[in-house]
């Protein structure tokens, strides 16, 4: 066999394993929210929700007269579905240790003995940390994490290289930056030996890879770049840094998508499915 023989059969190789692959992705995915639509006609879980935001992230913010969400649009569909919904502000930019301090704070404050935590990215690391080192098992009843890095991500290892050093105009800004340096590749290794699960929390996931189609523009140039060096993922985050406890949905989204900032994927339906999944657990 001549090598452009060789080269070319093991070209065919690979892309008949890559859409194998995704075949099986999306097989995967429709029989998770099939099983979950099956599992409980009820919506509302047993506990209240509170959802935690990422880096860079805020609970609402005030354009004009306008009010614009993180969680875009998620708030109004969980209230519809019968279930009580806060929405914990932490520092945008703070390492995990303060801004996990800073949620502990706000879950401290609910008048709810238990609550569900839905965190988008950063905040499912720092819903660890706050589970594990801020005795808040006896307030949390589940975690669920959706594109959360907790493996960390060659992004924050790039940033960190270029802006991990305290910067005077960055620090006027509000921004020391401390969250690029945690969620460092090297950092999150040793968070993962040192932070270990709380007793008595369901932990779960939401893992996700950027769609072929609908990619938010900003994200195409890290989406390129994690791939290079990291395989799939959502845009921010590998897919192999995603996972943590029981992985329930395997989905096509980029991390924006996730939380409701696009058009080309309904997050509102995501959250009704985990509701369900919540409230199927006895959460």
């Amino acid at each position: 066999m001549t090598l452009g023989l060789l080269v070319a059969f093991a070209a065919a190789a690979a892309l008949g394993l890559a859409a194998a692959a995704a075949l099986a992705w999306r097989r995967r995915r429709r029989r998770w929210l099939g099983r979950v639509r099956s599992a409980c006609g009820r919506v509302a879980p047993r506990h209240p929700v509170a959802l935690v935001h990422g880096l860079f992230g805020f609970d609402e913010l005030a354009v004009g007269p306008a009010r614009v969400a993180y969680f875009r649009g998620l708030t109004d569909r969980i209230q519809q579905v019968g279930a009580e919904v806060h929405r914990l502000r932490v520092a945008r930019t703070a390492s995990v240790s303060v801004r996990a301090r800073q949620l502990a704070r706000r879950l401290d404050a609910l008048s709810a003995k238990r609550v569900n935590v839905i965190a988008h990215s950063m905040g499912g690391v720092d819903a660890r940390f706050a589970l594990a080192k801020l005795g808040l098992s006896d307030r949390v009843a589940s975690l669920v994490t959706i594109g959360t890095p907790h493996r960390g991500t060659p992004l924050a290892d790039l940033g960190h290289r270029w802006l991990g050093e305290p910067r005077p105009r960055l620090a006027a800004l509000g921004l020391d930056l401390a969250a690029l340096r945690d969620l460092t590749t090297a950092r999150m290794a040793a968070f993962n030996e040192e932070v270990r699960d709380a007793r008595g929390v369901w932990y779960a996931s939401v893992v996700c890879v950027a769609p072929a189609d609908g990619l938010h523009p900003l994200l195409r140039p890290t989406h390129r770049y994690l791939e290079r060096r990291a395989g799939p993922n959502d845009g921010v985050v590998p897919l192999a840094s995603q996972a943590w406890g029981d992985v329930v949905a395997e989905l096509e989204a980029d991390h924006w998508a996730q939380i409701g900032w696009s058009r080309h994927f309904d997050a509102a339906d995501l959250f009704e499915e985990l509701l369900r999944e919540l409230r199927g657990r006895g959460c």
